[in-house]
């Protein structure tokens, strides 16, 4: 279906799709973390120095944010974060 109406893997459209998607998935768990840790968006966004409608956005798509931000609010949560880089069929690891 992706492949019909949004476009091959590879392609500008695709890629474009799958980027929005991972930063929507962002977003919610920044969301879930913080409501985990009964925190409102704007103790959040006191704890991490921005605004409540910075949190507000962040939750609702977090394609605006650097990776500073992102770590930053995780950071504020006491929640740890993990990164993985894939090349290929390759997860690259650190020693």
């Amino acid at each position: 279906m992706k492949d019909k109406y949004i476009g091959k893997v590879g392609t500008k459209e695709r890629d474009e799709y799958e980027y929005e998607l991972r930063m929507e998935v962002l977003g919610k768990m920044i969301k879930a973390a913080r409501q985990e840790r009964n925190l409102t968006q704007e103790e959040l966004g006191q704890l991490v120095g921005v605004k409540k409608a910075q949190i507000s956005k962040l939750e609702n798509s977090a394609n605006s944010a650097t990776i500073d931000t992102i770590i930053k609010v995780f950071k504020a949560m006491k929640a740890e974060i993990n990164f993985n880089v894939k090349l290929e069929d390759n997860f690259v690891k650190i020693a």
